[in-house]
């Protein structure tokens, strides 16, 4: 059977589960999609994971505009075919949040160069779904690499600050979540002003501004959120890595986002 046949079998096990009123919501909160029929995650999963591990045909759904078949790509895709060679592949198809915590819970953490994938999408001025989806992938590894907890505060402090200079209608827009035109736009280098970033698969901002246009306040939340899962995942090892968890996190300001992580690591690793 080739991957079109497989598709189309795939695809009709899906639409059987479609929820009209998911697909509605999604849309208010910053999830646009070609083609959305609102199924479920736990039943997405169920399906996808009944399909036999292949890499091609994983990438063959990917490049489909059906929120389903995208997801599903996740879990269908071997993750010994993840290569730093195919990281902007599956970087250019992470455009929202929903992609990035799929593709973190499902395929990130289970490639053999993980190290390699989570410096580069976690570099300076990487679109905010790519640095979301490689702290929360970072915190799924087992042991974390406390290695990772100087990037993962960094990334807040600039996700941070980039989202204080977000005009408030932009902000406001879609659940204020950026959708994937912009973020394809900065992929194609058809955005502000861009530098090649060839192993990212995106291209990265050459001006605060142009970082500001992917990253708005809750956006930036949503980073801060990666950070917490991993930052909270190194700390509860032991008492010494706790306290230089906290120590670099305390180097964070009081913006919107670096408030949260204080607020959220300041229960998460409380002594008991």
């Amino acid at each position: 059977m080739n991957h079109t046949s497989r598709m189309t079998a795939l695809l009709g096990e899906l639409r059987r589960e479609r929820n009209g009123a998911v697909a509605d919501a999604m849309r208010l909160v910053g999830a646009p999609y070609g083609l959305n029929y609102g199924v479920s995650l736990p039943t997405l999963r169920r399906l996808a994971r009944a399909e036999k591990p292949d890499y091609a045909f994983a990438k063959f759904l990917s490049l489909q505009d059906v929120r389903e078949l995208r997801l599903a790509a996740y879990h269908i895709a071997d993750p010994a075919g993840l290569t730093p060679g195919e990281f902007p592949f599956w970087a250019s198809g992470i455009v929202n949040h929903e992609l990035a915590e799929e593709a973190a819970f499902a395929l990130l953490p289970r490639i053999g160069d993980f190290p390699a994938l989570f410096r580069t999408w976690t570099a300076t001025d990487m679109p905010w779904p790519l640095q979301y989806a490689a702290l929360m992938a970072a915190s799924r590894v087992v042991p974390p690499d406390s290695g990772w907890v100087d990037s993962a505060v960094e990334a807040v402090r600039r996700a941070a600050a980039a989202a204080e200079t977000v005009p408030p209608d932009v902000a406001a827009s879609e659940g204020g979540l950026v959708s994937a035109a912009p973020v394809a736009a900065v992929v194609a280098g058809t955005g502000p002003a861009v530098s090649a970033s060839p192993e990212s698969g995106f291209s990265a901002s050459a001006t605060p501004s142009a970082a500001c246009s992917v990253c708005t306040p809750a956006a930036a939340l949503l980073v801060a959120q990666g950070a917490v899962a991993l930052l909270a995942a190194v700390g509860s090892r032991n008492g010494e890595s706790r306290q230089a968890v906290l120590r670099k996190a305390g180097s964070l300001g009081r913006l919107r986002a670096e408030d949260y992580v204080h607020e959220e690591l300041a229960w998460r690793l409380e002594v008991q």
